[in-house]
């Protein structure tokens, strides 16, 4: 498994508005469908009203969604911890 970063646009109520989700998957495609999935048990919104722009790999230790990092802990750990900055909680 690899983490991916997809970004795209999504209906949220009455408005589209831009996403950005990190997620672990086998490959870009499996990563396509776990969005589609999970934008549509969240959100109600049909694939067909998804828009995705981008599907791109990541380094595990750049993202902050729980899911993430949860599945690469063990490597999250031996290679030193997060590389992600705090500046949000300052």
């Amino acid at each position: 498994m690899k983490a991916f970063r997809v970004t795209g646009v999504a209906p949220f109520g009455s408005m589209r508005q831009a996403f950005s989700l990190d997620l672990p998957a086998s490959d870009a495609g499996d990563a396509e469908h776990r969005t589609y999935s999970i934008m549509g048990s969240r959100h109600k919104a049909n694939r067909r009203a998804i828009d995705i722009t981008s599907v791109e790999e990541i380094d595990p230790r750049t993202s902050t969604e729980p899911r993430v990092m949860h599945h690469f802990r063990e490597e999250i750990t031996a290679a030193g911890g997060q590389l992600s900055s705090l500046s949000e909680e300052e």
